[in-house]
């Protein structure tokens, strides 16, 4: 394969100016739930509803770290929820 890169072996961040690549986003899960993640609004956090956590997404490398997560409020939960 010349001239090509294979972005699932290239270590190519998840978020970008391109957005998110959805393969890698469906296999990630929170690291507490091992539940699904969703996607914010502006495409910097990686959100485990079940945990109430955000989890950043720093150079486009989510940071699935507990101890880098932060609390979400019920706020944010309802408005996600719907």
């Amino acid at each position: 394969m010349t001239g090509t890169t294979d972005h699932r072996r290239s270590g190519a961040p998840i978020a970008g100016q391109q957005g998110p690549d959805r393969h890698v986003l469906d296999m990630l899960v929170c690291p507490l739930t091992k539940t699904r993640l969703i996607l914010s609004e502006d495409k910097s956090e990686l959100i485990s509803l079940a945990a109430r956590l955000a989890f950043p997404i720093r150079d486009g490398i989510p940071e699935m770290v507990l101890e880098e997560a932060r609390p979400i409020s019920e706020e944010e939960v309802d408005r996600l929820e719907r």
